[in-house]
């Protein structure tokens, strides 16, 4: 009976080589057990190993005497695993043969250790080393070199010794890889050491190859940044230029810990303190989608606009300065009277210190009593340095002790740079943002509310209107600084993602590739990447980082002149604050002239319709096929290589991404009659277009920045109408766009529109109809010396009308033709070449007509609409039977119509 189970030890250490099988155990794997001699259960028959994939196994050497032996199944490699630990159990036969009835003994720890064997021999880190040295000087250290050995233990895993194998060099190496001069160098004795050196692990075994050590000799230097230049050149158009791609820094070996750069792009002397976009107020609100409904308060001066026109004024950016003796009064009825307890002021601002001891305040927006008393209803003021909003509420809306004043400290209010404010009121909680900074007011004073009464408010900028406590009524409170781009949103609150599209500049400093940046590099962009921060502990990375910084002026035509650049850097040594002084950089960025683009309109300049189509309701198409193009002349060099003489040629390029900010259509004459007449479109054009539009009986203006394309489509579907055309005989348009608010500007596109009443009607209605259906038109080639194309209207007819008319009109063709030569004899054979030579009379944008220069001379008393008169009497004779009977009443009118012609001025003749 197997009463026993088997014992074995509880913990076995054992040890194996790599590369090899056998397992060396302490003590040996032996088992026992009590039911020996007993056959089956006094005998070992196996042993068990429990441990996820163990590579070992355990065999019976003896069952009797319970001898087994622990070997690797697989090659052991240290370099893999260096220890195992692993359970072992030891199983008896059983009860008999077939082993029933077996049992285990205990459990037993193996703990194996691997033992190392000197495989590998150590390899260097890099390929090649470089290091450069000052003539003249004794180094502890040039550089170190720096070797590694794969093998697992540390008796040959470790490099024990390196050593220089090239022969007769003044160098030494220690044990740690760390190469010294023995000796002093000299630049003219030797530029460049070229050394080999090889490593040795503690087992003595060397490396399989040795490394190649650079070693540059350099004269005595002077630490700063070298291989630079100072003049940038930045040509519109070209993306991110590099600033300085080649730079490196030289620091005359000094024991560098940390190196500190700032890269400052000073722009603060142009515009509003850099480069950004000079549309209009309006369309760049648009442009960022901004909600509509914005009033600008400081727009350039016009007849709409002509409280600014008092004001001194850059042009060029719409920038107003203000001298201390200055302000404008806002016409009622810009803005409501009674803003909501929702609205929104944005405000470019440039502003220093107050003149004088005790400052007074400094009005940027008020509005006051406009006599009578002088109470201050809403302003927005500086003050010692500090920005206060004032909102004073009506008793009737509030009459309890309510927030009243807002109070701003800020630096930036008096440091003389622009900056953008918006001021956005949720009453009773009032936020500034500053350049898409947030800020709290530090103070809110509260007070009570205005008591009503019926005296009118005056909405000034610039100064505040005192009309009470005075003889008589003035400005007061005048602001000293410039303002640009004062906004009033009323009910309107403007989102974070709006306020920065609108102050975002449009250069600044860029880095190409951050991911190639190097590990270390610190970098930090202020708000308009005007500055840049690097720091890094590694020479090598900040040069690499440096190449990379770049400038980037997105703007299509930028502001050409020069960008001042300036980079100063600190350089910290080991256990110094400060050891090498480098030198700063000043540089500058040349940013040329972008090349001027020429809009030109282009389209139909003359139509006559019947007065029941202007009567309609829909109207009439004012300008169908009216084409916006923008084309920019460049000059692009070519040598010729034969006379080895630079050529200059000029290439014209049609780009059609351009911008357009406004497109007017004005009435020349006197304006629209609202009674009878107006301009119109569908408010569905715009939709899907960053565009707006607005309606005057002077015309119709659409503005926005938007493409081309975009203000075709829109321009193509304005219509006229005229309900009361019998007080209209003509009507005339002029259309003209801008581009970067008035910056570039087009051609004025004339349009002159006749309104057909009954009388003449019959006439036209031949042209207009083969104006309206080009599908019908043909154009037929003519050999050389006659007129290049004739149109001929084909119009399907019935054979049996053709016949019946055909025979009928035939006599009066001949009577016509009869009548057309008695007519034409006492003008003489010129006028009668010249009538021969203009075949037919169409639209003007449809043909173009050649007239011969020497008709003017010849035959000076002749108006053009003579010769258009008689050039549709030759088109009537071209035409086909079915319209001959309509050409016989038209000579008629025609006639009449010459009479006329006479007594007008010729404007029609020179616009032809």
């Amino acid at each position: 009976v197997n009463k026993h189970k088997p014992w074995i030890e509880t913990s076995y250490h054992g040890i194996i080589t790599e590369n090899n099988d056998t397992v060396i155990l302490d003590p040996p794997l032996v088992a026992l057990d009590k039911d020996a001699p007993v056959p089956f259960a006094g005998e070992i028959c196996a042993f068990k190993i429990h441990g996820q994939e163990m590579p070992f196994e355990a065999v019976v050497l003896n069952k009797t005497s319970g001898e087994g032996r622990l070997r690797a199944k697989s090659p052991i490699d240290c370099e893999l695993q260096k220890e195992y630990t692993f359970i072992i159990q030891a199983y008896d036969c059983g009860s008999g043969p077939a082993g029933t009835n077996w049992k285990k003994s205990h459990k037993a720890v193996v703990h194996i250790q691997v033992k190392d064997v000197n495989e590998f021999s150590p390899a260097f880190k890099e390929s090649v080393y470089k290091a450069s040295v000052t003539e003249g000087k004794i180094y502890d250290s040039i550089l170190q070199v720096e070797a590694t050995d794969e093998d697992c233990s540390p008796q040959y895993s470790q490099i024990c010794n390196y050593e220089i194998v090239t022969t007769d060099v003044p160098f030494a190496i220690d044990r740690n890889g760390n190469i010294r001069n023995t000796e002093k160098l000299s630049y003219d004795k030797q530029h460049q050491y070229e050394i080999m050196v090889t490593a040795f692990d503690c087992g003595q075994k060397h490396a399989t190859e040795d490394v190649l050590v650079r070693v540059n000799v350099k004269p005595v230097c002077k630490p700063g940044w070298q291989d630079w230049n100072k003049r940038i050149e930045y040509r519109p158009g070209s993306g991110s230029t590099p600033l300085f791609p080649s730079i490196h820094l030289e620091t005359c070996d000094g024991p560098v810990s940390s190196i500190h750069s700032t890269i400052e792009l000073q722009t603060s002397y142009l515009g509003k303190g850099c480069d950004r976009e000079t549309y209009s107020e309006r369309s760049l609100q648009k442009l960022c989608g901004a909600s509509s409904g914005a009033i600008d308060l400081l727009p350039s001066p016009s007849t709409t606009t002509n409280w600014t026109a008092g004001l001194l004024m850059d042009s060029n950016d719409i920038i107003f300065k203000f001298d201390g003796k200055q302000g404008a009064k806002i016409p009622d009825g810009i803005v409501p009277k009674n803003l909501t307890d929702q609205f929104t002021i944005t405000l470019w601002m440039k502003h220093g210190p107050s003149p004088g001891l005790r400052a007074e305040k400094e009005t940027i927006l008020c509005n006051s009593d406009k006599t009578e008393m002088n109470r201050h209803h809403y302003a927005l003021y500086v003050h010692n340095c500090r920005l206060v909003f004032l909102l004073r509420k009506d008793f009737h809306l509030a009459d309890t002790f309510r927030p009243a004043e807002f109070h701003w400290k800020l630096d930036q209010i008096c440091d003389k740079e622009w900056h953008y404010y918006v001021v956005n009121v949720e009453f009773p909680v009032v936020t500034l943002y500053m350049d898409g900074t947030t800020y709290e007011p530090y103070l809110v004073t509260n007070d009570w509310p205005i008591h009503p009464s019926h005296i009118a408010m005056q909405l000034t900028v610039g100064a505040c209107w005192q009309g009470g406590e005075v003889t008589k009524p003035r400005f007061a409170q005048y602001f000293h600084g410039s303002l640009a781009s004062l906004t009033i949103w009323p009910g309107k609150i403007e989102s974070q993602k709006v306020i920065s599209c609108l102050q975002a500049c449009k250069e600044g400093l860029d880095i190409n590739s951050l991911e190639s940046l190097g590990q270390g590099i610190k970098y930090h962009f202020n708000p308009s990447q005007s500055v840049l921060v690097m720091e890094g502990d590694d020479i090598k990375n900040i040069n690499q980082a440096l190449r990379k910084v770049s400038y980037i002026n997105s703007r299509q035509f930028p502001t050409a002149g020069i960008r001042r650049l300036k980079v100063s850097s600190k350089v910290q040594c080991f256990g110094e604050d400060v050891c090498i002084s480098i030198p700063d950089i000043d540089a500058y960025i040349m940013v040329f002239q972008a090349n001027e683009p020429k809009i030109t309109i282009s389209g139909m300049d003359h139509f006559a319709r019947p007065a029941a189509q202007f009567e309609s309701e829909r109207g009439v198409t004012l300008l169908p096929d009216i084409r916006i193009v923008s084309t920019v002349t460049k000059m692009e060099h070519s040598v010729d290589f034969k006379e080895h003489d630079r050529v200059n040629k000029q290439l014209v390029v049609e780009e059609m991404l351009h911008y357009l900010d406004f497109c007017d259509v004005l009435v020349i004459g006197a304006e629209l009659d609202p009674e009878q007449e107006c301009l119109e479109l569908d408010n569905r054009e715009l939709q899907g277009k960053h565009l707006d539009a607005t309606n005057s009986t002077a015309g119709y203006s659409i503005y926005g920045v938007d493409s081309t394309f975009s203000y075709e489509q829109v321009l193509r579907q304005l219509r006229y109408r005229n309900w009361g055309t019998s007080a209209t005989a003509d009507r005339k348009f002029r259309v003209k766009c801008s581009e970067l608010n008035g910056r570039y500007t087009s051609n004025e596109f004339n349009l002159e529109v006749n309104i057909l009443h009954s009388s003449n009607s019959n006439f036209m209605d031949h042209v207009n109809h083969m104006i309206v259906q080009p599908q019908f038109l043909q154009s037929v080639q003519h050999p050389e010396g006659s007129v290049s194309a004739v149109h001929s209207s084909v119009v399907p007819s019935v054979a049996t009308m053709v016949i019946i008319i055909c025979v009928s009109v035939l006599v009066l063709v001949v009577t016509l033709g009869v009548l057309r030569l008695r007519t034409a004899r006492p003008h003489g054979a010129t006028a009668h070449e010249g009538a021969k030579d203009s075949d037919m009379d169409w639209d003007d944008s449809a043909l173009t007509i050649t007239v011969n220069p020497m008709e003017k001379y010849e035959k000076p008393h002749q108006t053009e609409e003579e010769s258009e008169e008689e050039d549709i009497d030759d088109e009537e004779e071209d035409t086909t039977s079915a319209e001959s009977d309509d050409s016989e009443e038209d000579e008629e009118e025609e006639e009449v119509i010459v009479q006329k012609g006479d007594k007008q001025n010729s404007t029609r003749q020179e616009q032809l």
